[in-house]
């Protein structure tokens, strides 16, 4: 059985990819970044595997295309 899928929130985010907010946010537009989860009214948080996806190939990751 695998550990449960830890929720990043935004400022662990840009830490752990090296992206400023504001082109996370544009990634995430363009489907080339992981969506956020909707937390609560005012929280939202990634996944941590998928955020794990994005970094293993950030040139050719693609939103719904997840390999591994």
């Amino acid at each position: 059985m695998s550990p449960p899928d830890r929720i990043l929130r935004l400022n662990t985010v840009p830490d752990r990819t090296g992206l400023s907010r504001s082109t996370i946010y544009r990634k995430m537009s363009r489907g080339t970044f992981p969506r956020q989860l909707k937390l609560g009214e005012r929280s939202a948080g990634w996944r941590e595997s998928a955020v794990n996806a994005w970094m293993q190939d950030p040139m050719h990751y693609r939103e719904g295309d997840r390999r591994g």
